[in-house]
């Protein structure tokens, strides 16, 4: 029998599962954000330097100052009654507003994670997330349902595969699985650990790190769906993400694929995590049994809400493939690198001495970047280019500024990838202050003197 768009939409599942995953996310975000503060973050990334690296088209997307804690307590307050489910369709808008701000304040600050937390928050806005186990449903007997459309749960499982199976063919490359690059330059860092400290400088771990993450990756979605494999998929999960977050420092990320991988397992096994949370706020989860089915009317708006979702999860699909449009190495210009669920897979590492030049005089000032940027920016500007670009426009208006006439701008540059040489990096002929950032290639990039095979 064929697939039936109208049979699909039309299948019920469990809501236990959809709030668990709601009341789970939003006690994750509220500790992430309280972790975020707690470590000085705020005051180190978005108050203290005095100039921030922006994002293409959200350039008007700045620090608040001082206020840049308040925006951080609304988006904590908001992750909390998105748990409780309190006001919820209000407090997951506003969560995804302005942790959205938050993530767009400093490029800088990417991170793979915060972009899937954005997505994830945004999809759950259209999500019946409510329905059951929340205080909008324990208030209001009319929007507490039992059962919900299948699709809820099932477009929080599919991104989370594609987050997964991106990654692992991002993976299937010749530097991570022939070279073990950049891992044979990241785990013998950790030769201090104890039981495998010693083992992370042999290079066949270095190989079986790479082969395994990579098949990890592809497989774990598969694994995960399928019942007879899943206990055993959960397990590899915990397992992989507790190594990596001991080997990495990559923040909240693991618990966060940890518990979203839970999203897979049977409507029962939430409801006794339900039970259990219950149980120990003194109230009986049998309020919420009510049996009732969340039917949908098929009229315009809800047609309209499947149509944009079906847009929405589409681009997901396609976007991280847009590199292709771009000519040269994926890792060495970056053109469509991020956004993409490429996760740790190269080690970069430049140098830039910019020189600025009064056009008329031909003076010449060579710059000293930690006049205007912090150590971390300047670290992450000196191998980027649309980091270059944005810097070299903000060299041309502060020197205009002291009196240089029309200054010209242009930066030596040379960058190392995945234990390569160094490597010339922009054109030093060019005045970076005439050049644009745009969607087009960035002519300005010298080519890569090596290849790359693969994703």
């Amino acid at each position: 029998m064929g697939f039936s768009t109208t049979k699909y939409l039309n299948k019920y599942s469990e809501a236990s599962t959809l709030a668990f995953f709601r009341l789970a996310f939003g006690f994750m975000m509220v500790l992430s954000l309280i972790r975020f503060v707690s470590y000085g973050w705020i005051d180190k990334f978005y108050i203290q330097p005095q100039f921030h690296f922006t994002y293409y088209g959200f350039e008007w997307v700045k620090p608040l100052g001082i206020y840049t804690y308040l925006l951080f307590f609304i988006s904590g307050l908001a992750a909390l009654f998105v748990a409780i489910g309190y006001k919820y369709k209000v407090s997951i808008i506003t969560f995804f507003l302005s942790f959205t701000y938050i993530e767009f304040m400093d490029k800088t600050t990417y991170l793979n994670h915060y972009y899937f937390i954005t997505v994830v928050s945004f999809i759950l806005i259209f999500l019946p997330a409510n329905a059951y186990f929340s205080i909008d449903a324990y208030r209001n007997p009319k929007i507490a349902f039992q059962k919900i459309p299948s699709w809820s749960t099932d477009i929080l499982k599919l991104l989370l595969a594609i987050v997964y199976f991106y990654a692992g063919l991002a993976k299937l490359n010749s530097d991570w699985l022939f070279e073990a690059m950049p891992l044979k330059i990241w785990l013998p860092n950790n030769s201090n650990l104890p039981i495998i400290g010693s083992l992370l400088n042999e290079n066949w771990v270095h190989y079986v790190f790479s082969w395994t993450g990579m098949i990890y990756d592809l497989s774990i979605p598969f694994l995960l769906l399928y019942k007879r494999t899943r206990l055993f998929a959960f397990v590899l999960v915990v397992v992989f993400h507790i190594l990596t977050k001991i080997l990495f420092p990559i923040g909240v990320f693991p618990y966060i694929m940890i518990v979203s991988s839970l999203l897979f397992f049977d409507a029962d096994f939430h409801k006794k995590c339900l039970q259990i949370v219950s149980k120990l706020f003194n109230f009986s989860i049998t309020v919420f049994e009510n049996g009732k089915e969340k039917i949908q009317n098929f009229n315009g708006i809800y047609k309209t809400k499947i149509a944009f979702l079906t847009c929405f999860i589409t681009f997901q699909l396609l976007f991280p493939f847009r590199y292709v449009l771009y000519p040269d190495e994926l890792f060495w210009t970056e053109e469509g690198f991020r956004f993409s669920w490429r996760v740790m897979l190269m080690e970069k590492a430049g140098y830039t001495q910019f020189s600025v030049t009064d056009a008329k005089t031909k003076e010449n000032v060579m710059v000293n970047n930690s006049h205007f940027l912090t150590t971390f920016q300047e670290k992450q500007m000196s191998f980027q280019p649309d980091f270059i670009l944005e810097y070299a426009h903000f060299l041309h208006d502060y020197y205009q500024k002291q009196g240089i006439d029309d200054p010209e701008v242009r930066v030596e540059s040379y960058v190392a990838l995945n234990g390569r040489l160094s490597q010339k990096y922009i054109n030093p002929k060019i005045n970076l202050a005439k050049e644009n950032e745009t969607f087009h290639h960035k002519t300005w990039i010298l080519p890569f003197n090596d290849e790359i095979k693969g994703f």
